[in-house]
C-alpha cells in the first residue's frame, strides 16, 4: 500500500469495545499488506476498522493490485473460537490492559494475544535475554538476577528459548514472569518447555502477536524482540554471541529509548563476545540485580512484589534443560579411552558438558546439579574428554573447558 491510499484527514483512534468490532480489529490486522504502520494510518485515516475493511479492494486496486481480497471471516473467527479454547484474550492498542510503554514504541502491535495473569502487564519490567547455549554460569546469573528483581517487584520479560530465557522465566514464576512468543499463543516452542508454556499460562503471562496456531519460523522473531524490549524499562543481556538474536534485542531497547545493560564475561569465550562489545559500546555493565535497580531508577520504580505463587512442591523446578540424555553405564577407567567409540546417549552428555563450560572455571559438583544427573554417570565422560584435551581440571574441584 503506497502513501497516496490515504486522506489528509485523521480520525482520533479509540479502542473497540463490542466483539464485532474487536474481530474486524483482528481481521483487518491479518489482512494481506497490512503492517503495523499501514494499520494505524488507515485507521487513523477512516476511524472504523469494518469501514477500512470494506474499502480495501478499491484502496489496493488503486495501487495496483487486482483481485483483492480482504482476510476472510471465516479464518478470523476460527481463530477468535481457537483462543476462547485456549482462554486467551485479544489485547487493542488503546485498552486499559495495553502498556503504556509498549504504546510508546515506533511500531507497537494493533492487536495481541495473552493469557494468563494480565495484571503483570500493568508492572514495571525488565528483560533478561540470552545465548540459548547458556553456560552453567550463565544459566545462573539469569536465574539471580530473576529472583532478585521479581522479588523486588519487576515482571521478568523474556521470549521463551532456551537457555537464558528459560532459566530467567523458570526463575521468576512466582513473582511474575512474562513471556512474548514467536508464534501462536497456544504453540510451545519449543517442545522441550512445553511443561514451563503451561506454567506460565496459568501463573504468569504469555504474549503473542501471530495468529493462534502458528508455529514459528525465524522471519517472526525480530518482531518479537521488538515486543520483548517494548514491554520493559530496560533489557538485560546475559549471554550472546558477536552476531546473536540478543543484540538485535538491545538495538531495539536502544532504538526504543530502553536501558541496554549487559553482565561482562570472559573474553575467551565466544558467547560474552556480543556482551562485552555493548559494554564496549557504553551499555550498564551488571554484577547483580541493585545494579539494575540503580541502572533503572527514575525510569521504573519496583512496586510491591506480588504474592509469591505456590507451584511447585520444594525443591522441584519447570526449568527443562536441554533433552537429557541417557546415563551411561560407566566403566572402569582402565578400560577407557579417549578415542574409542561412544554410545549416541554418551556423546549427548558430552556435549551438553561442553556446553556448560566455558574460559571460567566451574565446580564439578555444581555441574553435575545443572546437569541433574548422577554423578556416576558424569565422572567417566568427564575424564574421557580430560584426556581429549577438551576440559582442564583446577585445584578446589573446578572444570574449566579448553
Amino acid at each position: 500500500m503506497t502513501q497516496e491510499l490515504f486522506s489528509s484527514t485523521t480520525t482520533p483512534l479509540t479502542p473497540p469495545k463490542l466483539e464485532e468490532d474487536r474481530l474486524s480489529w483482528l481481521r483487518l490486522f491479518r489482512s494481506q499488506g497490512v503492517g503495523v504502520h499501514t494499520f494505524f494510518r488507515l485507521m487513523q485515516d477512516h476511524g472504523d476498522a469494518q469501514r477500512v475493511l470494506d474499502m480495501l479492494p478499491d484502496l489496493a486496486a488503486r495501487a495496483g493490485l487486482r483481485h483483492y481480497e480482504a482476510c476472510p471471516v471465516a479464518m478470523v473467527e476460527a481463530e477468535w473460537r481457537a483462543a476462547r479454547k485456549a482462554h486467551a484474550h485479544l489485547v487493542c492498542y488503546g485498552d486499559p490492559q495495553y502498556p503504556a510503554l509498549l504504546a510508546d514504541i515506533e511500531d507497537p502491535p494493533p492487536v495481541f494475544w495473552a493469557k494468563g495473569n494480565l495484571d503483570l502487564l500493568m508492572r514495571p519490567a525488565v528483560a533478561i535475554v540470552g545465548a540459548r547455549n547458556a553456560s552453567s554460569l550463565g544459566e545462573r546469573m539469569a536465574r539471580r538476577l530473576a529472583q532478585d528483581l521479581g522479588a523486588a517487584g519487576f515482571s521478568i520479560v523474556s521470549g521463551l528459548a532456551r537457555g537464558i530465557d528459560t532459566a530467567a522465566h523458570d526463575a521468576s514464576l512466582r513473582t511474575g514472569t512474562i513471556a512474548v512468543q514467536g508464534g501462536g499463543i497456544d504453540v510451545a516452542y519449543p517442545k522441550e518447555n512445553q511443561k514451563l508454556f503451561d506454567r506460565i499460562g496459568q501463573v504468569g503471562l504469555l504474549v503473542a502477536e501471530q495468529p493462534m496456531g502458528l508455529s514459528p519460523q525465524s522471519r517472526h522473531f525480530p518482531r518479537r524482540n521488538r515486543i520483548i524490549t517494548g514491554l520493559s524499562a530496560g533489557v538485560v543481556v546475559v549471554e550472546a554471541a558477536a552476531r546473536s538474536g540478543s543484540l538485535i534485542s538491545a538495538r531495539n531497547a536502544a532504538d526504543q529509548g530502553r536501558e541496554v545493560m549487559a553482565v561482562p564475561g570472559h573474553p575467551m569465550d565466544g558467547r560474552a563476545s556480543g556482551c562485552n562489545m555493548l559494554l564496549r559500546d557504553g551499555a550498564t555493565l551488571i554484577r547483580s540485580a541493585d545494579d539494575v535497580i540503580e541502572a533503572l531508577a527514575g525510569l521504573a520504580e519496583p512496586e510491591l512484589p506480588l504474592e509469591p505463587v505456590e507451584i511447585a512442591q520444594p525443591g522441584e523446578t519447570y526449568f527443562t534443560p536441554a533433552p537429557p540424555c541417557a546415563a551411561p553405564a560407566p566403566k572402569p577407567a582402565a578400560t577407557r579411552s579417549a578415542v574409542s567409540p561412544q554410545p549416541a546417549s554418551e556423546r549427548s552428555a558430552y556435549q551438553e558438558i561442553l556446553n556448560r563450560l566455558g574460559p571460567v572455571p566451574l565446580a564439578e559438583d555444581q555441574l553435575i546439579r545443572d546437569l541433574k544427573l548422577p554423578a556416576t554417570a558424569i565422572a567417566p565422560v568427564l575424564l574421557d574428554l580430560e584426556m581429549a584435551g577438551k576440559i582442564t581440571r583446577h585445584a578446589g574441584g573446578l572444570l574449566s573447558r579448553l
